[in-house]
């Protein structure tokens, strides 16, 4: 399991956002918490939510359910004590359904190189794949603040995550089930249901996403945290395999890539970024 830090650190330099180029020197003990944040800053609305191409694949200005997800996958891993977290709780907690769901994307007008499955989303419909992937971050995020554990946002999207999850009669879609692990591998007593989808993630290869373009999802997105209480329910074998797997995926030019089209050039630059930042996470956390 063998990869080039080096090579990474300079690709997300010459390549990455501000954001990941700050990202990776944080996590490399480079760059703090507060440099981090003050870029985050910039995909800030005043109504407490971000947008502003936070999620390469969406690049309205407005605040959307998916930009909200990557700020609290940053705040979470510097461990922001600002008042940033509590006050994007509240705009969730505004945009949130009845059942406690988030839609997967709100109406925005400023569409140009935005996916189609942004545009057209249903406002008016929980998405259990948007729910989850909020609600992971943020119950990572309250591990380090354990006075966001308890906001009235995040206590209705659990609930509504954990009873859409209980009431599965069979396999989600790939991303579905993706985000579901996430959450279940974070989340306070999961029960059984971490173990239930477990069962469902293959092991022998990667799990197909479907459409066009061959786009899978291997095991390590399914339990991306070494210390998660998923990893117990993979082999090693299978773990290790991945592992080799990833460190491989690793390009000339010191890049991870990913294997989704992009909606516009600037996202297939930023994608890149984002995945190397997150290759190297993983690499770097697992036990030797």
């Amino acid at each position: 399991m063998s990869f080039d830090l080096d090579a990474a650190a300079r690709f997300v330099a010459m390549n990455g956002r501000v954001l990941d180029w700050r990202r990776m020197r944080f996590l490399l003990g480079a760059a703090t918490a507060e440099q981090v944040l003050t870029v985050l800053d910039g995909f800030r609305n005043p109504d407490g939510g971000y947008g502003w191409a936070l999620e390469p694949d969406l690049r309205s200005v407005t605040s959307q359910p998916v930009a909200a997800m990557h700020a609290l996958e940053v705040l979470a891993e510097v461990g922001d004590p600002s008042e940033r977290a509590p006050r994007l709780f509240d705009w969730l907690a505004e945009h949130s359904l009845g059942d406690g769901g988030i839609p997967f994307a709100l109406p925005f007008a400023d569409v140009d190189g935005s996916a189609p499955h942004w545009t057209t989303a249903d406002p008016d419909a929980s998405s259990l794949q948007m729910t989850t992937q909020l609600a992971a971050q943020a119950h990572r995020l309250a591990r380090v603040r354990p006075d966001l554990a308890g906001h009235p946002w995040l206590t209705g999207a659990t609930r509504y995550c954990l009873t859409v999850i209980d009431g599965l009669s069979g396999a989600p879609s790939a991303y579905e089930l993706m985000f579901v692990m996430q959450f279940l591998d974070v989340v306070p007593e999961p029960g059984a249901l971490l173990e239930r989808m477990a069962g469902f993630v293959r092991t022998d290869g990667p799990t197909p996403v479907g459409g066009a373009g061959g786009e899978v999802l291997h095991p390590l997105a399914f339990t991306p945290h070494a210390d998660g209480p998923s990893r117990a329910l993979f082999s090693k074998e299978a773990i290790a395999a991945d592992l080799e797997r990833l460190a491989a995926g690793q390009q000339d030019d010191g890049g991870w890539t990913v294997d989704f089209p992009a909606y516009s050039p600037a996202a297939a630059v930023e994608w890149r970024g984002y995945a190397t930042v997150g290759s190297v996470r993983i690499l770097r956390s697992e036990p030797a």
